[in-house]
């Protein structure tokens, strides 16, 4: 697994992970897991670029604006991870300064290199705002097989964590926001209690 940061620190979520019990210290060093943090910087190029990168770029057929995200899952031992984490699209995203149909183009070039690695992705957005049925972009929505929303919503002085699936594509699916609980065991979902229902 491989999980690339452009918001927290190696160090905080691997304090994270302690918290939870879930010893990432042993995970990290049995190969299973790799922690990386980047700054959006670090993979953005521009017409500013050097010649260098940019007939690089030109190679690779693409756009002026790109983020290249294939050498730092991939590395230089050739990890190939079997799933990989983004967090977050919305780091990303928010490099394309009024450039939407540029993201929208670079997404269509990341959806397409997930293909041939053949890898379960998981990429984090911020919702839009509480009441939006999208994320920050709806193209991450429309090219995702999957849109699952997480929630700590408050009711009176009360707050629940709950868990939406917006999108399965291939799958039938709840279309209900249910409550769910983070542990040690990992996350458990209670399908058949929906949030807030208990205080109802």
């Amino acid at each position: 697994m491989s999980f690339i940061s452009f918001e927290e620190s190696t160090k905080r979520l691997i304090k994270h992970m302690d918290e939870f019990g879930w010893n990432p210290d042993e995970l990290i060093n049995s190969g299973n897991l790799k922690i990386n943090r980047y700054l959006t910087s670090d993979i953005y190029y521009d017409e500013h670029a050097s010649k260098d990168s940019v007939q690089a770029m030109m190679a690779k057929e693409t756009t002026q604006y790109t983020m290249d995200l294939e050498p730092f899952i991939i590395g230089q031992d050739e990890y190939s991870p079997d799933i990989i984490v983004i967090d977050s699209l919305t780091a990303i995203s928010s490099t394309f300064v009024g450039g939407h149909q540029k993201y929208r183009m670079y997404l269509d070039r990341l959806f397409r290199f997930f293909e041939t690695l053949g890898s379960t992705n998981f990429l984090i957005a911020e919702a839009m705002d509480r009441g939006s049925n999208y994320s920050t972009n709806p193209a991450e929505d429309f090219l995702a097989d999957a849109v699952i929303f997480f929630y700590n919503s408050r009711k009176h002085n009360v707050r629940e964590s709950a868990i939406e699936i917006l999108k399965m594509r291939g799958a039938n699916h709840e279309k209900k926001i249910v409550a769910m609980n983070i542990t040690d065991k990992g996350l458990i979902i209670y399908p058949d209690q929906e949030a807030f229902s208990r205080y109802d």
